[in-house]
């Protein structure tokens, strides 16, 4: 079972970690779990559970370019992000990362604090029963997701995955 976070539209990087934390995330990166939406949730670093999905309403993750937003999200365990546009920068910082992104409207569908199923293989999220059809990412990024992100999956494979048809 996962929780599902809601959030709004233009959750911008600022937001997930403030920028005057930048320099714990220097002196230690693990201190990082302690700071996703400090200010806009500050119950969440405390409560968020491995595997809980965030679901958004358009443009989640504009702002700068600042890894360690979505670097924070991965260390508190998020499962997967879920919104119908994604900041491109903060999009390929969640692939790089192996956090899954599926691009979907389900902040009418949804609520805050709902327990639901979610499979990131297959993209299936059940919610009372009813099941939701994510669309179906391409092959390459699930396998990146699995690998943990793209330096692990560079590691594992020895190559990238847009070399593979190379």
């Amino acid at each position: 079972m996962a929780r599902i976070w809601m959030f709004g539209a233009n959750v911008n990087t600022d937001q997930i970690v403030p920028g005057r934390y930048a320099p714990y995330m220097l002196k230690e990166e693990s201190a990082l779990r302690k700071y996703p939406f400090v200010e806009a949730r500050p119950e969440f670093a405390s409560t968020v559970q491995p595997g809980d999905l965030i679901v958004a309403s358009h443009n989640f993750g504009c702002g700068s370019s600042r890894e360690y937003a979505p670097l924070a999200l991965k260390m508190v365990g998020i499962g997967a992000i879920i919104a119908p546009l994604f900041a491109r920068i903060f999009y390929r910082n969640a692939l790089n990362l192996g956090i899954p992104c599926f691009e979907a409207d389900l902040t009418t569908v949804l609520h805050d604090g709902q327990a639901v199923d979610f499979d990131r293989t297959t993209g299936q999220l059940t919610a009372h029963g009813e099941v939701i059809q994510l669309p179906t990412p391409p092959a390459f990024l699930r396998e990146v997701w699995e690998a943990g992100g793209i330096v692990p999956y560079y590691k594992q494979y020895g190559r990238f995955p847009s070399e593979a048809a190379s």
